[in-house]
Protein backbone atom coordinates (compact mmCIF):
# COMPACT_ATOMS: atom_id res chain seq x y z
CA UNK A 1 0.00 0.00 0.00
CA UNK A 2 2.78 2.45 0.86
CA UNK A 3 4.46 1.74 -2.45
CA UNK A 4 1.30 2.75 -4.35
CA UNK A 5 1.06 6.00 -2.42
CA UNK A 6 4.75 6.72 -2.97
CA UNK A 7 4.53 6.04 -6.71
CA UNK A 8 1.36 8.13 -6.99
CA UNK A 9 3.09 11.00 -5.23
CA UNK A 10 6.06 10.78 -7.61
CA UNK A 11 3.73 10.80 -10.64
CA UNK A 12 1.90 13.88 -9.31
CA UNK A 13 5.19 15.71 -8.67
CA UNK A 14 6.49 14.89 -12.15
CA UNK A 15 3.25 16.09 -13.77
CA UNK A 16 3.34 19.32 -11.75
CA UNK A 17 6.99 19.87 -12.61
CA UNK A 18 6.48 19.35 -16.33
CA UNK A 19 3.37 21.53 -16.32
CA UNK A 20 5.21 24.30 -14.50
CA UNK A 21 8.09 24.15 -16.96
CA UNK A 22 5.73 24.38 -19.94
CA UNK A 23 3.87 27.34 -18.46
CA UNK A 24 7.15 29.06 -17.57
CA UNK A 25 8.58 28.59 -21.07
CA UNK A 26 5.41 29.97 -22.67
CA UNK A 27 5.65 33.11 -20.54
CA UNK A 28 9.29 33.58 -21.56
CA UNK A 29 8.42 33.24 -25.24
CA UNK A 30 5.96 36.14 -25.26
CA UNK A 31 6.63 39.71 -26.33
CA UNK A 32 8.92 41.88 -24.27
CA UNK A 33 8.85 45.60 -23.48
CA UNK A 34 12.04 46.12 -25.49
CA UNK A 35 10.86 44.39 -28.68
CA UNK A 36 10.76 47.65 -30.66
CA UNK A 37 14.20 48.68 -29.43
CA UNK A 38 15.79 45.28 -30.13
CA UNK A 39 14.21 45.22 -33.61
CA UNK A 40 15.46 48.74 -34.30
CA UNK A 41 18.97 47.79 -33.16
CA UNK A 42 18.90 44.81 -35.50
CA UNK A 43 17.56 46.89 -38.40
CA UNK A 44 20.31 49.47 -37.83
CA UNK A 45 22.93 47.00 -39.06
CA UNK A 46 24.52 46.50 -35.63
CA UNK A 47 25.93 43.08 -34.75
CA UNK A 48 26.33 41.57 -31.29
CA UNK A 49 29.11 38.96 -31.11
CA UNK A 50 29.22 36.71 -28.07
CA UNK A 51 29.87 33.25 -26.70
CA UNK A 52 27.54 30.89 -24.85
CA UNK A 53 30.04 30.55 -21.98
CA UNK A 54 30.60 34.32 -21.56
CA UNK A 55 29.11 35.76 -18.33
CA UNK A 56 29.21 39.33 -19.71
CA UNK A 57 27.27 38.21 -22.79
CA UNK A 58 24.70 36.65 -20.48
CA UNK A 59 24.44 39.97 -18.61
CA UNK A 60 24.00 41.81 -21.92
CA UNK A 61 21.25 39.44 -23.02
CA UNK A 62 19.44 39.61 -19.67
CA UNK A 63 19.04 43.39 -20.07
CA UNK A 64 16.65 42.69 -22.94
CA UNK A 65 14.53 40.04 -21.20
CA UNK A 66 12.08 38.39 -23.61
CA UNK A 67 13.21 40.77 -26.36
CA UNK A 68 16.65 39.12 -26.53
CA UNK A 69 15.44 36.89 -29.37
CA UNK A 70 15.27 40.00 -31.60
CA UNK A 71 18.86 41.13 -31.08
CA UNK A 72 21.38 40.69 -33.91
CA UNK A 73 23.29 38.09 -31.90
CA UNK A 74 26.08 36.06 -33.49
CA UNK A 75 27.42 33.06 -31.56
CA UNK A 76 31.20 32.97 -31.88
CA UNK A 77 31.97 29.86 -29.88
CA UNK A 78 32.05 26.31 -31.11
CA UNK A 79 30.85 23.61 -28.68
CA UNK A 80 34.46 23.00 -27.62
CA UNK A 81 34.88 26.69 -26.68
CA UNK A 82 37.08 27.63 -29.64
CA UNK A 83 36.14 30.50 -31.92
CA UNK A 84 34.32 29.90 -35.20
CA UNK A 85 35.63 31.11 -38.57
CA UNK A 86 33.08 33.93 -38.94
CA UNK A 87 34.20 35.62 -35.74
CA UNK A 88 37.86 35.05 -36.60
CA UNK A 89 37.24 36.80 -39.94
CA UNK A 90 35.53 39.67 -38.08
CA UNK A 91 38.60 39.94 -35.77
CA UNK A 92 36.51 39.43 -32.64
CA UNK A 93 38.94 39.20 -29.73
CA UNK A 94 36.64 39.60 -26.72
CA UNK A 95 33.02 39.30 -25.70
CA UNK A 96 30.63 40.92 -25.90
CA UNK A 97 31.62 42.88 -29.00
CA UNK A 98 29.20 45.20 -30.75
CA UNK A 99 29.89 46.32 -34.32
CA UNK A 100 27.84 49.24 -35.56
CA UNK A 101 26.89 50.34 -39.07
CA UNK A 102 29.06 53.46 -38.77
CA UNK A 103 32.14 51.22 -38.36
CA UNK A 104 32.62 51.78 -34.65
CA UNK A 105 33.07 48.91 -32.21
CA UNK A 106 32.05 48.50 -28.58
CA UNK A 107 33.80 45.82 -26.53
CA UNK A 108 31.83 45.89 -23.30
CA UNK A 109 28.39 45.33 -21.88
CA UNK A 110 26.42 48.35 -23.06
CA UNK A 111 23.25 49.63 -21.46
CA UNK A 112 20.03 49.50 -23.45
CA UNK A 113 20.12 53.29 -23.56
CA UNK A 114 23.71 53.34 -24.92
CA UNK A 115 22.78 50.84 -27.62
CA UNK A 116 19.63 52.78 -28.52
CA UNK A 117 21.62 56.00 -28.80
CA UNK A 118 24.41 54.41 -30.84
CA UNK A 119 21.90 52.89 -33.28
CA UNK A 120 19.57 55.91 -33.38
CA UNK A 121 16.78 53.93 -31.73
CA UNK A 122 16.09 56.16 -28.73
CA UNK A 123 12.53 56.82 -29.87
CA UNK A 124 11.77 53.10 -29.43
CA UNK A 125 12.67 52.98 -25.73
CA UNK A 126 9.74 52.37 -23.37
CA UNK A 127 8.45 55.52 -21.74
CA UNK A 128 9.34 55.82 -18.07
Amino acid sequence: MNTKIFLSLIVVLVVLGVGGAVISSKKAAGPGPLDATATCIQNSGAKFFGAFWCPHCKDQKEMFGNSVKLLPYIECSKPDGSQNDLCKAENISGYPTWKFADGTVGTKVMTVEELAEKTQCTDTLPKK
